[in-house]
């Protein structure tokens, strides 16, 4: 018999949305092959530094096998702060053009769906091999920064190394016991002093974050969601609460990736930039801060736009999710260019820095990946593994299977949506306009979480507007939720 478990029929939907979508969901048997016959990646020469002895953490999903990065903390003179990146390296088991790499070029990322991830590569690396796993030897590519007390970044540089993760942790755990919600986690009690890095690496992370802040970094409540499963059956879609050990991860994260962009300028070798460009919709932005009896000025500023935000989630913290949503539809996705040597970069509107490129997730992202392999033949000299011309087709490829990713990754969460409210067809919600084109107006419930497209009465709705919707119709298989205007 055919499995209707809503997990498998949230699976089964997924494999036909990403296919549809010109990503595969499955490994092709030459890449398996390739992977079945490899064995852990060992230092190639002795300019490897073992830095097996410090105590690394890790701090991620609950569930994360895939473990890209380990970070640890040590002193250093005038109170400042060595923070040390360690990023799985990745190309030591997947040389550029081999069956592994070719089937990653064609996805370019991992695929995570509620009832199943589709990773980009074969689980025997992403969460073994090149994983940085509990208690396991690994090398890396590590970048090194110093933070000033005042969260300045004074030096940094970047190398290749041996790592051991001795603390497996958590986001939810760790995030707890930072905001002094919850007990230290056991496996971080089980290091000694882990504690005491922990601290550290929040410290210096928010030191890092106030810095951006006062240049312009926007600051948005996360619009993800948890879906709970009851054995194979969704119970619940919860969303996400503000997790403070996420916000440390990602402000290590977002200043390694930094490091790592001008490392590559510096060694004259061209990088593969993550871009915002300045706001597609900033007449629209102002809209909604005029409504407020906020001003903004008359050209897209990233300064002017986090004072606004700051400001309504101070005024307004219930709505700041609902202000969060809209403006971030506003802002515009990102993209890959190419940055070559020398030239201006392009920077990153929201989070208001000059220098980014992704570097810190190579077993989830190819980009990644492609970094990865610049560094490392800057680090020993080697010939660089891409041509720009090649390195700007990779781009557009990969900005486009990023896109077709997060489609249908919104595609199976409004599936997962749509199994949970399929018997409420004729009730009605408090909802708030998320997006308004010609391809049609959208509406987000708040409770439960899930969005859907107006149907009816849509004429003169704008995104942030605030209404009464009925749900209308519901389509599980293609997503579909289906609201009319109700007031």
């Amino acid at each position: 018999m055919t499995d209707r478990s809503d997990r498998a029929r949230l699976r089964a939907i997924a494999v036909a949305a990403m296919r549809q979508r010109g990503l595969d969901p499955d490994f092709p048997a030459a890449a398996l092959a390739e992977v079945d016959a490899l064995v852990a990646p060992r230092p190639a020469d002795n300019t490897t530094r073992d830095l097996r002895s410090l105590p690394w953490c890790s701090i991620d999903n609950d569930d994360s096998r895939d473990l890209d990065q380990l970070s640890v903390a040590q002193p250093a003179p005038d109170s400042a702060v060595k923070v040390l990146v360690a990023i799985a390296d990745v190309d030591a088991a997947v040389p550029k053009g081999s069956p592994v790499d070719r089937h990653a070029a064609v996805n370019t990322t991992s695929v995570y769906t509620p009832a199943a991830i589709f990773p980009m590569l074969p689980e025997r690396l992403s969460t073994d091999l090149t994983s940085l796993a509990d208690r396991q030897d690994r090398l890396a590519v590590v970048i090194e920064m110093v933070v000033s007390r005042e969260g300045a970044l004074v030096a940094a540089d970047v190398y290749g190394g041996q790592v051991t993760n001795r603390a497996k942790l958590a986001y939810n755990a760790v995030g707890a016991w930072l905001a002094g919600e919850g007990p230290l986690p056991p496996a971080a009690a089980a290091v000694p002093s882990m504690d005491e890095q922990l601290r550290i690496q929040d410290a210096v992370a928010q030191a890092l974050s106030r810095v951006r802040h006062e240049h312009g970094a926007l600051e948005f409540e996360s619009d993800e969601v948890h879906h709970v499963f009851d054995g194979d059956r969704l119970r619940e879609v919860r969303p996400e609460a503000p997790n403070r050990a996420k916000q440390l991860i990602e402000n290590l994260m977002i200043a390694a990736n930094g490091v790592t962009a001008r490392f590559l300028d510096r060694r004259g070798l061209p990088s593969l930039r993550r871009v915002v460009r300045s706001p597609e919709r900033w007449d629209r932005i102002r809209s909604l801060a005029a409504l407020t009896g906020d001003t903004l000025p008359d050209t897209p500023d990233s300064q002017a736009l986090a004072a606004f935000l700051a400001a309504r989630r101070h005024a307004r913290p219930e709505a700041f999710a609902d202000l969060s949503r809209t403006v971030i539809k506003l802002l515009g996705s990102g993209e890959y260019v190419v940055d070559p040597p020398g030239a201006e970069p392009p920077g990153h509107f929201g989070l208001a820095v000059r220098d980014y490129t992704h570097s810190t997730a190579p077993n989830r992202r190819f980009p990644d990946l492609i970094t990865q392999r610049l560094v490392k033949a800057a680090l020993i000299n080697r010939r660089m593994p891409y041509a720009l011309e090649e390195l700007e087709r990779l781009a557009e490829h990969c900005t486009t299977q990023e896109d077709a990713a997060n489609k249908v990754e919104r595609q199976v969460r409004k599936s997962a949506a749509a199994l949970l409210i399929e018997s409420r067809v004729g009730d009605e919600f408090e909802a708030m306009v998320t997006g308004a084109s010609n391809k049609g107006t959208w509406a987000r419930v708040r409770t439960p979480p899930v969005e859907g497209k107006i149907v009816r009465g849509e004429r003169g709705l704008d995104v942030g507007d605030h209404i009464r919707v009925r749900l209308a119709a519901v389509d599980v298989e293609r997503g579909f939720i289906d609201f009319e205007r109700a007031n």
